[in-house]
C-alpha cells in the first residue's frame, strides 16, 4: 500500500494519482475515519489487508464527504464495508451528515448488524418477497402503519435464527411460477450480508426519475389535483437538476437535454376505508408529451399542464366516478432514457443547432483558399523566361540520371529499385 507511511501513520499521504505525485491528501492511519460499527484491532493490524483496505476507504470517504460539501454545499451520508449490500446498510446508520464502517472482519460482526434490520430495508428483498416473509414469520399481520420499508416488524434474526429457515425452506416458499431461479439461495445469503454482486461505474444517465409522497388518506379529487401539482413541479425541477448540462458549443449559459425520458407513468396505493390494508400499487404508463421539456416554461407552468391535460384523467381511469377515494400514496416517474447524441458518446442523434454553429470551425481545414494573394516581389519577363528555360529545357531524364545502372544481358538503364525484377524477368525468358 504506497498510501501507508508506516515510520509515522499520523502523517501518510493518499495519492490520487499514480501519474501525479502531488494530488492527494494527508490523513492520520492511526485509526479509522468516522464513526466504526464493529471492533477495531487495537493495535491497527497492517498485514490484515481487509483491515487496511476499509481504513483507507473510510479516509477517502471522509476526504470526498469533506470536498462535496465544502465545494458545492451538499452533506452526504457514506458506508464503507466488504459489499454493496453491507456498504448501503451502513450509510444510513448516520444520516445525512456522517460516515460509518462496517468492521466486517468476522462473520459474528456481520450477523449482529444484519440482525438489526428490518426485512424490507434488505437491499434486494422486494416488497413482495417480504410480505411472502411476513405472511410466514409473524403471527399477525402488518397493519397501514407498517407499510413503509423501515418500519415493518420482522427482523433479519426472526427469519435468520428460525429452526425451519434455509436455503431449500425459503426456495418452496418464495418460489414458484414467475419466481427467480435461486431465489431461496439468494434471499439466505441476503440475509447473512453475503452479496457478490459487481460495483460497477455510475451512469451520468439515471435510469428513472420520480417523485412520491404518501398521505393519511386523499380522500376527494381536490385533494389528490393539489398534490399532484407539487409532486409535478417537483419531478421537472429534478429532471432539470438531473438531464440539462451546460454545453460549451451553444451561446453563454446555453444548456441542452443529454437525454430524453419517454414514458410517463403514475402509480397509486388506495383502498377504501372500509376494507383490510392492500400495499400493492396500480400503475398507468403513457408517451411522455414533449413540452415538459420546454426551458422557456417555469416547471410550475409544466406541472399545470401536465396535471391537467395527462395526469389528473390518468388518475380518473383507475377507478370509476363515485369511487369514494382513500390514497395513501402517489409515484409520478419518468423512464425509459434516450441518451442524446454528443461529441462525448454515442446517443439517438446529435443537437443539429449545435453542428450548424460550429461547422465552420470544423469544416475550415477542408475549405479552399480563393484569396488571391500578390506577389510582394514581381519576376520580369526575362528571369520568368529563363528559369522556364532552365527548368524544362535542358532534356533531361532518369536514364540519364547517376543513379541508374545498366543490364549486362540486354543493356538497358535500369533504376536501382528494379534491378532484382529485371533479373527475374530475363531468368522467365530463358
Amino acid at each position: 500500500m504506497f498510501c501507508l507511511n508506516r515510520v509515522s501513520l499520523s502523517e501518510s499521504f493518499f495519492h490520487l494519482s499514480r501519474q501525479d505525485p502531488e494530488k492527494g491528501f494527508v490523513c492520520d492511519l492511526t485509526s479509522v475515519a468516522g464513526c466504526v460499527y464493529g471492533p477495531v484491532p487495537e493495535t491497527g493490524d497492517l498485514d490484515d489487508p481487509k483491515y487496511v483496505r476499509l481504513l483507507l476507504a473510510s479516509h477517502l470517504a471522509y476526504y470526498l464527504r469533506l470536498k462535496l460539501e465544502e465545494d458545492f454545499g451538499f452533506t452526504a451520508s457514506v458506508g464503507v464495508s466488504t459489499n454493496k449490500l453491507l456498504s448501503k446498510l451502513a450509510g444510513s446508520v448516520h444520516k445525512p451528515r456522517n460516515q460509518t464502517t462496517l468492521m466486517s472482519l468476522t462473520d459474528s460482526v456481520i450477523e449482529d448488524f444484519m440482525d438489526a434490520h428490518s426485512v424490507r430495508k434488505v437491499p434486494g428483498i422486494g416488497f413482495r418477497t417480504s410480505r411472502m416473509l411476513e405472511s410466514h414469520y409473524l403471527s399477525s399481520q402488518p397493519g397501514p402503519d407498517d407499510a413503509d420499508r423501515e418500519t415493518s416488524p420482522l427482523k433479519v434474526r426472526d427469519v435468520r435464527l428460525h429452526p425451519d429457515t434455509g436455503p431449500d425452506f425459503l426456495e418452496k416458499l418464495l418460489g414458484g411460477p414467475g419466481s427467480e431461479r435461486g431465489v431461496g439461495e439468494r434471499v439466505w445469503g441476503l440475509l447473512h450480508g453475503v452479496d457478490d454482486t459487481e460495483v460497477k461505474d455510475a451512469s451520468d444517465i439515471p435510469s428513472q426519475i420520480s417523485i412520491e409522497d404518501t398521505f393519511k388518506g386523499l380522500e376527494n379529487m381536490v385533494q389528490i389535483e393539489n398534490e399532484l401539482r407539487k409532486i409535478s413541479a417537483s419531478l421537472v425541477r429534478r429532471m432539470r437538476t438531473d438531464l440539462l448540462t451546460d454545453d460549451s458549443s451553444l451561446d453563454p449559459g446555453g444548456q441542452r437535454w443529454i437525454a430524453h425520458p419517454k414514458t410517463l407513468r403514475l402509480s397509486i396505493r388506495s383502498w377504501p376505508t372500509d376494507a383490510a390494508p392492500n400495499f400493492q400499487r396500480i400503475s398507468r404508463s403513457q408517451p411522455l408529451p414533449n413540452f415538459i421539456f420546454n426551458l422557456k416554461d417555469t416547471p410550475e407552468s409544466i406541472a399545470e399542464r401536465l396535471v391537467t391535460e395527462i395526469l389528473l384523467p390518468t388518475m380518473k381511469k383507475f377507478h370509476p366516478a363515485n369511487h369514494k377515494w382513500n390514497l395513501q400514496l402517489m409515484n409520478v416517474c419518468v423512464a425509459n432514457m434516450a441518451a442524446s447524441g454528443s461529441e462525448a458518446g454515442p446517443g439517438v442523434g446529435r443537437d443539429i443547432s449545435v453542428m450548424f454553429k460550429r461547422q465552420d470551425d470544423v469544416l475550415r481545414q477542408w475549405r479552399i483558399d480563393t484569396a488571391i494573394v500578390e506577389d510582394e516581389q514581381p519576376v520580369s519577363d526575362d528571369e520568368f523566361e529563363e528559369a522556364e528555360l532552365m527548368d524544362f529545357g535542358t532534356g533531361d531524364s532518369w536514364e540519364d540520371d547517376e543513379e541508374t545502372a545498366r543490364c549486362p544481358l540486354c543493356g538497358h538503364c535500369i533504376p536501382p529499385f528494379a534491378l532484382a525484377a529485371h533479373a527475374r524477368y530475363h531468368d522467365l525468358g530463358d
